[in-house]
């Protein structure tokens, strides 16, 4: 069973970086199924958070979306909104997990257009609680497919901040949470340099080259001395992700 695709690559090396016990506020599409995932294989105690959901609530079937009835099933309270963003406010929530359709060297998003926000090329579907999660999580994960499009030299539009320009100007801009620590992708992990909090390739998944990382980033990316493979999926982890997603709605074999 170890054909796998580029999506369900992506999404078990997004399940592993999440651990038992931890509070994850999750996002809709790849970080909502990474955390079921994780929660089923190897983190029975992992509470889920959504925007609009329960908490902590214990999914047997992938919602399509994280404010339906799925989100909330076997849940131990269901908030409003706002007690949800307080959540994250007050320190509570150890990891937010995001996507994107932009993102920057020093781990900016962009989920709201492409070109000007006056005259936009493509309209996103914006923050929702994205720029919250980004703003006040203890830590933050992003998960995207990896290509020039995506990975930019400058974000069109600064939807949820990662460390903005580098440096210090994160806390000089008196944002709660500690910024982004890790970027999952079809091609490998990258986390962010201590001082400049520039992007960095820590690790690549098997078959992969630092060439192919550097010619499909659309910046100038660092590659650590320490250099890791990552481990294949394993056979019960495809078969667990595949039963969560039957009908391959995130788990198409192209771009996601």
């Amino acid at each position: 069973m170890n054909d796998y695709n580029p999506a369900e690559l992506t999404v078990i090396m997004g399940s592993r970086a999440l651990q038992d016990g931890q509070i994850v506020f999750a996002g809709a599409g790849l970080p909502l199924l990474s955390a079921i995932l994780a929660q089923k294989l190897h983190a029975p105690s992992l509470a889920i958070l959504f925007e609009v959901g329960g908490v902590a609530p214990r999914i047997k079937n992938l919602p399509r979306s994280t404010n339906e009835a799925r989100s909330v099933r076997r849940s131990v309270a269901t908030p409003a909104t706002v007690d949800m963003m307080l959540y994250l406010q007050r320190g509570f929530v150890d990891v937010g997990f995001l996507g994107g359709a932009q993102i920057d060297r020093y781990g900016n998003i962009n989920s709201s257009c492409i070109g000007t926000p006056e005259k936009p090329k493509v309209r996103l579907p914006g923050s929702g609680g994205a720029n919250d999660i980004a703003s006040s999580a203890n830590k933050v994960f992003i998960i995207s497919y990896h290509e020039k499009r995506r990975f930019v030299e400058e974000v069109d539009y600064l939807t949820s901040p990662g460390f903005l320009n580098g440096g210090n100007d994160r806390e000089k801009a008196g944002l709660l949470g500690g910024g982004v620590e890790r970027v999952i992708t079809n091609l490998g992990i990258l986390e962010f340099e201590a001082k400049t909090r520039e992007m960095q390739l820590t690790a690549l998944h098997p078959g992969i080259t630092e060439e192919e990382v550097l010619e499909k980033t659309g910046f100038k990316v660092s590659i650590s001395e320490d250099l890791e493979v990552t481990t294949p999926p394993s056979d019960e982890e495809l078969k667990s992700l595949r039963a969560l997603d039957p009908e391959k709605r995130y788990l198409k074999a192209g771009e996601f």
